[in-house]
């Protein structure tokens, strides 16, 4: 459960930040691409950070 407090966090940032990327540098793509880009985008950093980041941190083997 400790782990789900650092991932929603890398989801919410990986999020604002491709939505604002997609929208200021790439204006030429249509809006429902950016959108579909960017769940992506949140939904692979929400895997990666599941795996990434420990799950119980100060149990030992």
């Amino acid at each position: 459960m400790k782990a789900f407090k650092l991932i929603i966090p890398v989801m919410l940032i990986v999020g604002i930040y491709s939505w604002m990327k997609m929208d200021k540098s790439y204006s030429e793509v249509p809006e429902t691409s950016g959108i579909l880009i960017t769940i992506g985008a949140v939904i692979v950093s929400g895997v990666i950070s599941f795996f990434l980041f420990p799950k119980n941190e100060g149990e030992k083997y």
